[in-house]
């Protein structure tokens, strides 16, 4: 059978998911259209029905990738059995794994709005998954005497939203390396929850 104009028979799903990632990273997911996106592939629109069924599921599967690498990525860590010292480790984790992937956070974050309750409710499970990592962290350091946590939900939310507000900000060109950052905002972290 016949290439159409435009079609290709190297276009990938990573392909699609990619393109869509910067589109919805600089334009806003409610702002692009299926059309945009097969521009960007170099294909037809109808082309990418064949691997997606529509925006939502688009958006729905960078979310989950981005949280499943995410939980995938702490788990293969080996990590101190010492409360500080994971507390420090998952503060220079977070802050590393999300600098090397500022698209990805920026739409995991900001689009969670546009996402069906079913997919909203699926991504939640997943950020509910590694928000407990910290929350137990925090846990064993109060049941030590190593931290002084009054409420340790409150403690888990107020340190990812801060965490991961460095990708905001943070330029690779700017004066700051990313090992530096993180040694910065562990010692704001430390001090946060520490007794002494």
């Amino acid at each position: 059978m016949a290439r159409t104009t435009g079609s290709h028979s190297d276009i990938t799903g990573p392909r699609i998911r990619e393109v869509a990632l910067d589109l919805f990273a600089r334009r806003g997911f409610a702002a692009v259209s299926m059309r945009q996106i097969a521009s960007g592939v170099g294909v037809q629109a109808g082309a990418l029905y064949n691997y997606t069924p529509d925006k939502q599921s688009l958006l729905f599967g960078l979310m989950r990738e981005h949280m499943e690498e995410l939980l995938a990525a702490r788990a293969a860590r080996e990590v101190p059995d010492d409360p500080l010292a994971e507390l420090e480790d998952f503060t220079r984790f977070h802050i590393a794994h999300h600098l090397e992937r500022p698209d990805a956070v920026f739409i995991s974050y900001m689009e969670l709005r546009n996402l069906s309750p079913e997919n909203f409710g699926l991504i939640e499970t997943l950020r509910r998954a590694y928000e407990d990592q910290l929350e137990e962290i925090l846990k064993r350091g109060v049941a030590v005497g190593v931290f002084d946590v009054p409420d340790t939900k409150i403690a888990t939310l107020a340190l990812i939203a801060m965490l991961t507000g460095v990708s905001t900000w943070y330029r690779p060109a700017g004066r700051l390396s990313v090992q530096q950052v993180e040694t910065i905002y562990w010692d704001m972290v430390r001090k946060a929850v520490a007794t002494a």
